[in-house]
């Protein structure tokens, strides 16, 4: 018998000390960046956005593969690519963790706009606000 699979995580993960890195000559470019990369290591990224100080993925992964696993590979590499790339003064890099969350096919048009939605979103509220929303929506403790 065949096996099938369809899982989605959103993922959430900040630049170090929250520094406000991620500007306007980065921003889509780091975007299609995670795209490209996603492909080649068999991943889908559905969507991308965020704020300065951090980013929303939603991504579709095989079920060989561990969120952890998934997470790390994107911010390792994707780091080595904006300095490489020079794209900063200084030494880029993301901050130690992240937050992952399955997502049900059902939710996915409400999740891909919220992450569409970010810059309109941050008006209101900050990185640390939404950070502790999630948290404690999922039940999860915040730092």
């Amino acid at each position: 018998m065949q096996s099938y699979h369809k899982l989605w995580y959103h993922f959430i993960w900040a630049t170090k000390n929250r520094e406000r890195l991620i500007t306007a000559p980065l921003k889509d470019p780091l975007a299609a960046h995670f795209n490209k990369y996603g492909e080649s290591k068999g991943f889908y990224v559905d969507s991308v956005n965020g704020d300065m100080d951090h980013v929303h993925l939603l991504v579709r992964v095989k079920p060989t593969k561990a969120p952890a696993d998934v997470a790390n590979l994107f911010k390792g590499e994707s780091s080595n690519w904006i300095n490489k790339n020079n794209f900063i003064r200084g030494k880029f890099a993301w901050q130690n963790g992240y937050a992952v969350f399955s997502v049900s096919e059902s939710q996915l048009p409400v999740i891909r706009k919220y992450i569409k939605n970010q810059e309109e979103h941050h008006r209101r509220k900050s990185f640390t606000e939404e950070w502790d929303g999630f948290m404690i929506k999922h039940g999860l403790e915040t730092p």
